[in-house]
């Protein structure tokens, strides 16, 4: 018998729920009647359950598997016909990437054989070789061709050149003008001063024109040298000048045309003149290669690709005019050495026809430079409007 007053809440016993059980008070299942066994559950697996296999499935490895062996067969080797990276899509160097190290293909910027580019043509520049691509052309195809080149530019540029200064020389009345402008004591112009300017201006002129046309058969000729030569065909002399007789008067007529231009260019304030120089210097080998349109087709190339030709066209203009300046500084300069009037005795003529000689063979590196550098810009340009090579460049010439 205690002090403490009984406990409210009956004792729970075994099965039945606690005051802290949140399920009390809430009707559960029905037990078993009174006086039956309670029914147990059987300890074992449910039916069906083996003790090998997992929740899953099989515990172990599927059928045919061997412990011993990777993911990959044996060694860890990739499954047979299996190769990485993966090649299906594309054939071998053609994926959208281009050539890859695992890919046998060929290198970047080759070109298969008779595409039209060809980065070891030794005419054709092929786009992007840049300014050292077309210097080592230029070089080439005067390695190549110098045995025949040197021949035709004497024959066809020097020689008229020297022969038509020589004839200037001796009709040349400046020198009466001044020995009449000494004597004289009055400023009025020297007697036939008309007819004497007239005259000089005709054998100038005229002869500017038939030194032109033998220039047609030297540029035609020489052409047709650095041509073949590239193209590994023998380019003789003989051939060479046969052919630039055969297109000699056609280039001439072009050049003629050309010249009247830029002279009327000249006219108006130069700039004029020097624009249509440039323009035009592509005219020659348009008509040389391709015969028709030969003033359309250098307008076209100068003004779709007018930085790359300008450039190429300017350093070939600075040869030329740095080859024929200082020869023609050393013909004044000798000449005067013979009197104003060279002319007038032996001694002193044959004297002034040795400088004329020696100064026009001079300029024959600035016939070389002009030639053989236009020449490689008109297939260097051609490269930039399609696929060419020398092979399609000599069919072309004919």
């Amino acid at each position: 018998m205690t002090d403490q007053p009984p406990s409210s809440t009956p004792p729970s016993g075994p099965g039945e729920p606690g005051p802290s059980d949140p399920t009390q008070g809430q009707p559960g299942p029905a037990g078993p009647p009174p006086g039956s066994e309670p029914s147990v559950p059987p300890a074992g697996p449910p039916p069906g359950w083996e003790s090998a296999q997992g929740a899953g499935g099989a515990a172990g490895p599927p059928p045919g598997w061997d412990p011993a062996q990777g993911a990959w067969g044996p060694a860890g080797q990739p499954p047979q016909g299996w190769v990485f990276p993966p090649t299906g899509g594309y054939p071998p160097g053609a994926g959208p990437y281009g050539p890859q190290p695992w890919h046998p293909g060929p290198p970047v910027n080759w070109y298969p054989p008779g595409y039209g580019y060809d980065p070891n043509d030794p005419l054709v520049t092929p786009p992007g070789a840049g300014l050292a691509g077309w210097f080592s052309r230029c070089g080439g195809a005067l390695r190549r061709g110098w045995r025949q080149l040197v021949p035709i530019m004497l024959l066809t540029q020097v020689l008229p050149a020297a022969v038509l200064s020589v004839i200037s020389l001796g009709v040349d009345p400046s020198a009466n003008w001044a020995a009449e402008a000494e004597t004289s004591a009055t400023t009025a112009l020297p007697d036939n001063f008309a007819a004497e300017l007239v005259g000089l201006l005709v054998v100038l002129i005229g002869g500017s024109v038939l030194v032109g046309l033998l220039q047609a058969v030297g540029w035609a000729a020489g052409s047709w040298v650095i041509t073949q030569q590239a193209n590994g065909q023998p380019g003789n002399l003989d051939t060479a000048l046969r052919y630039g007789l055969r297109r000699a008067l056609g280039l001439w007529g072009w050049t003629l045309l050309v010249s009247l231009l830029i002279f009327i260019g000249v006219c108006f304030c130069v700039l004029p003149g020097i624009y249509l120089a440039f323009a035009l210097s592509m005219a020659g080998p348009v008509y040389l290669f391709e015969r028709h349109n030969p003033i359309g087709r250098s307008f076209r190339m100068f003004h779709d690709r007018l930085g790359l030709l300008l450039g190429r066209v300017a350093l070939v203009a600075l040869a030329v005019i740095v080859g024929t300046m200082i020869p023609g500084v050393l013909e004044s300069v000798g000449i005067t050495a013979f009197g104003t009037d060279p002319l007038a005795s032996p001694g002193s003529a044959v004297g002034a026809v040795v400088v004329i000689g020696i100064t026009a063979v001079l300029a024959l590196p600035a016939h070389l430079a002009q030639m053989i550098g236009l020449l490689v810009t008109y297939a260097e340009q051609r490269a930039h409007e399609a696929p060419v090579n020398t092979p399609g460049l000599a069919a072309e010439l004919g």
